[in-house]
């Protein structure tokens, strides 16, 4: 469920997950694989490749088999070389091999997933956000500005928050996210984006488009926190690339709650 002012932008989830995966291999070329990642405390670009290829060659297995049920092994072939000059091959490979099991799958397809969409569709969108927050680890690494497109970045953050909800098995900290009915907003300064986070006694989750004032600071008075930036320096503040206290943010309202919020809301 989106709560973004006029729902995401509509996204070739197949074709964007295939760009990322080509932009990452690129960044890395001819790069140390040694250099740390420092967004990723105690990986290297090795560990952030290795992983990168590893989910896209677990993804396709799991679209590949239509699971209907949470799988009880995550073992897979990953045909990963002995030699890390290898890597960056690999991760191409993993990419097409990603990309193959794409064209013979129907987003539709009633499938298991750990968040809200029950469908095939649910694994290439998350495989996407995966690929992209890790090829902006590289750069970051590499001391390469990183760029996003800002309708990628509106579905990504739209992404997260839907399915965060159903991520505490492996975000414990998320179970966390308990309030007396206190309102988190995220709204993008560069255009449309707007969602709404409600957190109650029993869990949280967005809340459904509903009528509201019209312009940011109407919006910013009908939450109880509220942090503004562009969509794509939020996405990266969500996945706790950016930290909200950088100048690029406007931060209003409860503080501590947005503390409480950013605490507990690793995925």
């Amino acid at each position: 469920m989106s709560t973004s002012d006029h729902g995401p932008a509509p996204i070739d989830h197949r074709a964007a997950v295939a760009a990322e995966s080509a932009q990452f291999v690129r960044a890395a070329e001819g790069a140390d694989l040694a250099t740390p990642v420092p967004s990723c405390p105690g990986w290297t670009l090795a560990d952030l490749v290795r992983h990168a290829g590893s989910v896209q060659r677990w993804f396709a297995v799991l679209l590949r088999q239509r699971i209907q049920e949470r799988p009880l092994s995550r073992d897979v072939d990953l045909r990963l070389p002995e030699q890390q000059d290898g890597y960056l091959d690999w991760l191409a490979a993993s990419a097409a091999e990603a990309a193959e099991v794409f064209a013979t799958t129907d987003s539709a397809a009633p499938m298991w997933a750990w968040g809200a969409d029950q469908h095939a569709g649910f694994w290439i969108r998350r495989m996407l956000f995966e690929t992209l927050v890790h090829r902006v680890d590289a750069e970051l690494a590499l001391g390469v500005r990183p760029v996003v497109d800002r309708a990628l970045a509106v579905d990504g953050v739209d992404e997260f928050l839907v399915n965060l909800p159903y991520a505490a098995p492996f975000a414990p900290k998320t179970a966390l996210l308990r309030g007396a009915d206190r309102t988190v907003r995220f709204s993008c300064t560069d255009g449309d984006g707007d969602w709404l986070v409600r957190l109650r006694p029993d869990g949280f989750g967005l809340e459904p488009n509903g009528p509201e004032a019209d312009g940011p600071e109407a919006k910013a008075l009908a939450a109880d926190a509220t942090v503004r930036g562009t969509a794509a320096d939020l996405l990266l503040l969500v996945y706790g690339r950016l930290d909200r206290t950088a100048d690029r943010f406007e931060l209003l309202g409860d503080q501590e709650l947005l503390a409480h919020w950013f605490a507990n809301s690793e995925f």
